[in-house]
């Protein structure tokens, strides 16, 4: 039985209720006093309310007596455990000396195979560390295993009157992590909607894009750089039964083996000296029931293409230094643009782990065998280059766009990207003509002889060239114009500050529109006398 008792505030009130029950031999669990309030649980199961009732009202300043559920405590207690149980990730209230205090119902469900009370336990039977490691005054986070599973966990301190009276550990699956990494990675969803282009090629593509996605195996895309592996390899993780979970993306061409390997399969604690206090975790555990996207996996060395092999077999593997087998669940989509088989023959990749890779392939067109496809891509880049610079969306002339289709395009589609990007923030006016076109692929050398053969008649009549002036510049003439880095630097200056100073006719104008400083910009026209 639990009560409340409203009384006045008086001196002594508290012992005259208390001597009630200590007379009749009541037996008291718990008691808790606020000015003007007394609650009491009793544990007597045959009392009856009435009878203490009638007993305390006989005490002078006695307002009221009456049941209640729970003590301030208990709802208090239930409140916070409620709060608690509401936060997803896994929290453990430790004491000063190790033993656990209270726990939530996501660490319930990490525990379930256990039978005995978790609270009162020793927090170090479940945890690969020493918790005096743990125990601090300070906020702090480590990796460690906690019923044989790796967590990030953050660690709050407990003080009370300037003492620590314990800690609060919140644990983060490496899977959660590698969601939020993800996130990171790309904060808008690519799914099979962004891949743009009509032509057959495309169309079947897409096709096999969706199929594959259902399918629960390794994917291997090939593709020339700039045709859009990545974006691919997205669009089967968003439109695949992982899209809810990680895709995590590394290229294999940008880290050296030891650092490859240390991202990929994270390490041990100690594992070499400057290595993260409680190690760190790899991409493998961090994409743990999501997709893992190995970008230009042909420049692994082979000592790793090992390694990647020995994970698929099983999709277990050990951290660099560590001796704990780790199991995830991962799918595993991989790209290149070399030719692996030829790799394969010169003894530069594995053969099974190229069958181990290939088990799924998806090859992706070059733009130069798109063309079609071409004003639509262009459309997009300049919509999207205009809003970034924050300018009115230009048109682009079907004479600009035939020079475009008619260009081979040898860093595809990302060329053709950045390109237009360059064109449309350099661009004052409300269109896109061929001379544009020109200026930009010149002033990059992409127009070759071998790009661009003799013109025929019909390119001629339809204004595409110039009659006057059939072959374009070679890399050749090109070289010859360059004498170093520096010089060809100073002529692109040189070339861009005389096409747009009589657009942008002062420094300040023309440093707002190149994103410098005037200070920049006059000193420039000076180096290239366009002014004095």
């Amino acid at each position: 039985m639990r009560i409340i008792i409203e009384s006045n505030d008086r001196i002594g009130i508290s012992q005259e209720i208390l001597q009630i029950f200590a007379q009749r031999a009541w037996n008291i669990r718990s008691t808790e006093v606020i000015t003007g309030f007394t609650y009491v649980h009793l544990e007597d199961e045959n009392l009856l309310f009435d009878d203490v009732k009638q007993s305390l009202l006989v005490i002078r300043g006695i307002i009221q007596c009456r049941e209640i559920d729970l003590m301030p405590s208990e709802s208090r207690e239930n409140h916070l455990q409620t709060l608690l149980d509401r936060i997803p990730n896994p929290i453990i209230d430790i004491d000063e000396s190790g033993h656990i205090l209270a726990i939530n119902k996501a660490t319930k469900s990490l525990l379930s195979n256990l039978t005995e009370k978790i609270e009162g336990q020793p927090i170090n039977r479940f945890i690969d560390q020493d918790v005096n490691t743990l125990l601090t005054d300070k906020v702090t986070s480590c990796n460690l295993l906690f019923h044989n599973q790796a967590y990030l966990a953050e660690i709050h301190p407990v003080v009370a009157y300037g003492l620590t009276t314990g800690i609060v550990i919140t644990l983060t699956s490496m899977g959660s992590l590698g969601r939020e990494l993800s996130i990171l990675q790309s904060k808008k969803n690519q799914g099979i909607d962004c891949i743009i282009g009509e032509c057959e090629k495309i169309q079947l593509l897409k096709q096999q894009t969706i199929r594959f996605a259902e399918l629960d195996l390794p994917v291997l895309i090939n593709g020339e750089t700039g045709t859009g592996k990545e974006l691919i390899a997205r669009a089967l993780h968003q439109s695949s039964q992982y899209n809810k979970a990680a895709f995590l993306a590394i290229n294999c061409a940008t880290l050296p083996e030891h650092l490859l390997e240390s991202e990929l399969f994270g390490y041990a604690a100690g594992a070499f000296t400057g290595a993260q206090k409680g190690g760190k975790p790899g991409l493998f555990e961090l994409a743990d029931g999501g997709t893992l996207f190995l970008d230009e996996v042909a420049e692994m060395s082979v000592y790793l293409q090992a390694k990647l092999l020995r994970f698929l077999q099983d999709f277990t593997f050990r951290r660099v230094g560590g001796n704990r087998e780790v199991k995830v669940k991962v799918r595993i989509i991989s790209a290149t643009h070399q030719d692996l088989p030829s790799l394969i023959e010169q003894k530069r990749f594995r053969e099974d782990l190229y069958y181990r890779l290939n088990v799924l392939n998806l090859t992706l067109p070059p733009l130069r065998e798109r063309k079609d496809d071409i004003p639509l891509l262009a459309q997009h880049f300049i919509q999207n280059a205009a809003h970034q610079v924050n300018q009115t969306m230009p048109s682009i002339t079907v004479g600009a766009l035939a020079l475009l289709q008619n260009h081979r395009w040898p860093g595809n589609i990302r060329q053709l990207q950045n390109t237009l990007f360059r064109i449309v923030a350099l661009n004052s006016g409300e269109s896109i003509d061929p001379s544009h076109i020109k200026l930009h692929l010149n002033l990059t050398c992409e127009i070759s002889a071998s790009e661009n053969p003799e013109p025929d008649n019909n390119q001629i009549n339809a204004g595409l060239i110039d009659s006057s002036d059939k072959k374009t510049k070679t890399l050749a003439s090109v070289e010859a114009d360059v004498l170093d880095w520096q010089s060809a630097q100073a002529r692109f200056e040189r070339e861009l500050l005389q096409a747009l100073y009589p657009l942008y006719p002062s420094t300040r104008k023309l440093a707002q529109r190149l994103n410098v400083s005037h200070n920049k910009i006059a000193m420039k026209l000076k180096e290239h006398g366009i002014i004095k």
